[in-house]
């Protein structure tokens, strides 16, 4: 067996699975929000929505692909948890974040949190055949494309009401986007779930549509890279290479886009992501692992947790597509960097934030809260097992 799949199995089986199998609220339901750098647990923090989104889907597949029923009533408890308090049954939708007894907090519908609701329900529906579940994922894909979807593309945030609001929760590095790739790539990665559970037609022409916004707006093939944020027209509001999201891409497009079947299309997007993957390796695989982004020409050399794991993937994908050893090579390079700098300690633990470019842990970044959860690095234990069918 090769030894980054053998690696693979013992950091999900012995170190995020139980991480997270620890933070179970059986008090209030769902899972405890917040965990510090200390490793101290805040049982009344708020809960977010996309880490209960998140956390279902880490379950829902786990527990499917490794036969185990603790995973599923871990699944089970937090879609409890989730569809009674994260979701508006007078308004629909999904809250951004709820406090710890599952009571309503911040109420702003963000597409990209209603796209990690329905990626998470179609898992659990696999799971489970439950059809409240299916009927909540359609009540959620529809409300995307009616309330989301203006024909160019998707909107990003609106109030409880689904008024339009201001995108603060998806724009950074002092931007104020109108439209981003990360929210119009989790969409399509949603509806690439979704239509792996119904196989809707509805579902595949929205796919294709996506894929069409990504080759014709959002990758720029003179610089060999995504654009990050966006006016409503598709103007790029800054100089930004975001490495992470690039090798993120490269492999989830490529497995969204393989579904639909359609060769002539395939041919087209998976040249653009072997292009965003060989760019990352030739520009931001450095010193075992990869940087950040490249902002107006400055690298980020921080290494953060997600980056590093989706880099694992996204390597191993180019290998197993093109059957070229430098990407197993980097792909195992990382996960050894990762091993070495990024765990919290050797047994049941998670995964730090980032690191330095020294390799020295950033103390003042969480180990848990409403973005740190167990779908990047869980996800690529998973995939390497999935891929290989162990």
């Amino acid at each position: 067996m090769n030894i980054l799949l053998e690696k693979a199995r013992r950091m999900l089986e012995e170190n995020i699975i139980p991480f997270w199998q620890g933070l179970r609220d059986d008090e209030y339901g769902g899972y405890i929000g917040h965990v510090d750098f200390s490793m101290h647990s805040d049982c009344k923090a708020e809960k977010g929505c996309i880490l209960h989104s998140r956390i279902l889907w880490f379950f829902s597949e786990a527990a499917l692909l490794l036969n185990r029923m603790d995973l599923a009533a871990d699944a089970e408890h937090v879609y409890s948890f989730f569809t009674q308090h994260c979701m508006d049954r007078e308004q629909g939708g999904v809250y951004w974040s709820v406090s710890y007894d599952g009571t309503p907090m911040d109420t702003t519908k963000h597409t990209y949190n209603q796209a990690f609701a329905l990626y998470a329900l179609s898992s659990y529906y696999r799971l489970t055949k439950n059809p409240n579940a299916k009927q909540l994922a359609y009540q959620l894909f529809d409300l995307i494309q009616e309330k989301a979807f203006d024909g160019a593309g998707y909107l990003e945030a609106f109030d409880r009401n689904w008024k339009p609001a201001s995108n603060e929760k998806l724009s950074e590095n002092g931007v104020m986007a109108s439209r981003t790739m990360n929210t119009l790539l989790h969409v399509f990665e949603a509806y690439s779930g979704f239509y792996r559970a119904t196989k809707d037609k509805r579902v595949a022409e929205a796919m294709r549509t996506i894929l069409q916004i990504y080759q014709e707006k959002v990758f720029n093939p003179e610089r060999n890279r995504q654009e990050v944020f966006f006016d409503l027209d598709y103007n790029s509001l800054i100089d930004l290479h975001s490495y992470g999201h690039d090798i993120e891409s490269s492999w989830l497009i490529d497995d969204g886009g393989s579904l639909l079947g359609d060769a002539a299309l395939n041919q087209t997007i998976f040249a653009i992501d072997d292009r965003l993957a060989e760019g990352i390796y030739q520009t931001a695989y450095r010193n075992h692992s990869v940087l950040n982004e490249c902002e107006n020409g400055v690298d980020d050399e921080t290494r953060v947790w997600w980056v590093q794991a989706e880099s694992v993937l996204g390597f191993y994908h180019m290998y197993e597509k093109h059957g070229n050893c430098q990407y197993l090579q980097a792909a195992q390079d990382i996960f050894f960097y990762i091993e070495q700098y990024f765990l919290v300690s050797d047994h049941k633990s998670e995964w730090f934030w980032a690191v330095d470019k020294d390799g020295k842990p950033m103390q003042n970044l969480d180990i848990v809260n409403g973005w740190k959860c167990p779908y990047h690095n869980g996800r690529m234990c998973l995939e390497l097992i999935r891929r290989n069918g162990i």
